[in-house]
This record gives C-alpha cells, structure tokens and sequence, in this order.
C-alpha cells in the first residue's frame, strides 16, 4: 500500500470502516495489532469493510515504520492505511487523546477501536489502556453481527458469530420462543 498518498474519511464513504488508534510507532504492542489488522484486511474488503489506523505520527513516521522488516520490529508491507494525526486533532475529536500534562503519556492516542456503518453512523467504540492490545477477530465479529442486523433486522445474543442463531426483537414472535427453547434446552 502507498502510504505517501493522503487519506480522506470520504474514502469510506458507503463502507463499514473499523478506525483504530494506536499510541506511536516503533514501539511494543502496537505492532502487533497493526500487522494483525492488516494480516486480516481482505477478510473486512469482502464483507464490505475497510480498516484504518491513525497514531500521532507523522506520515514519515508511518513510511518508515513501513519500510522498515517486520523482523526488525517494522511492519513491512501493510494492507490497510496508516493515518498520520500530527496535529492530534482525530484523536482528540474522537476522545482517545491523552491530554493530561501529568500523564506519562501526555499527546499520545489510546487504543481507540470505532467501528462506523455505511451511512456513517457509529455502532461500536471501545478504549483500551495503553498495555493491552486488541482482538481482531471480536472486531471481525461486531462487524459482521450489525451487518446482519442492518440486513435482517434481527438482534444478535452474546459471543454470535455468522451462522448461529438470532432472535425477533418481539416478545410475541415464535422465533423469538424457537431460540429460547431451543438453547435452553442444550444446556439443561
């Protein structure tokens, strides 16, 4: 991927996009996300989503970082765009800036995950602390989960994933009993 060229949000326009930040390059878990995002890009592509990443960082930064093995601590080659937020103004208007002076990690992003629908609207978001990565196949999951409640107007239960079963937000639906009975009674 060319990360000299400029990226713009309106790139994603009609997409799912799954935006996350990360704290800086060059450094310890932010790698590995990184890489697993985009080891697992064309696996968003084909369900309609694409995926960014956004730190701090100058663009320079991110060609570098890009440039340099993943052997060496680089990322290599990278699937998804990495968004250089210089000015810090994408971390602070979606609220994963670390903005306190007497914070050991003043201007720098939370692990922010966003997940935006098609029309643009908000559907998940997520912070996590600074030592902890994320789980790229959750994120895989709550994608695909308000894909197909966008698509069948169902709701998905706790852990769905593509291929279990849904209920009918309807307490007078006989799917809605089907799905009760029927996972009940695998476990009693």
């Amino acid at each position: 991927m060319d990360h000299s060229r400029r990226c713009h949000f309106l790139d994603f326009k009609g997409k799912y996009l799954v935006l996350f930040f990360y704290p800086l390059d060059s450094t310890f878990v932010c790698p590995t996300e990184i890489i697993a995002f985009s080891d697992r890009a064309e696996e968003f592509r084909k369900i309609g989503c694409e995926v960014a990443a956004v730190s701090v960082d100058s663009r320079f930064s991110h060609m570098k970082y890009c440039q340099t093995p993943r052997n060496q601590g680089g990322l290599g080659d990278m699937q998804i765009p990495l968004i250089a937020d210089i000015a810090k103004t994408i971390s602070a208007d979606y609220g994963v800036l670390i903005d306190d002076p007497q914070d050991g990690d003043f201007g720098v992003a939370f692990r922010g995950t966003f997940i935006v629908d098609k029309n643009g609207v908000l559907r998940h978001y997520s912070v996590n602390d600074l030592p902890v990565g994320r789980n790229v196949d959750e994120t895989l999951r709550l994608v695909q989960a308000f894909q197909f409640t966008d698509e069948h107007g169902e709701v998905c239960p706790a852990s769905w994933k593509p291929g279990k079963p849904t209920m009918v937000p309807d307490h007078g639906s006989q799917k809605l009993q089907q799905y009760w009975t029927e996972e009940h009674a695998k476990k009693e």
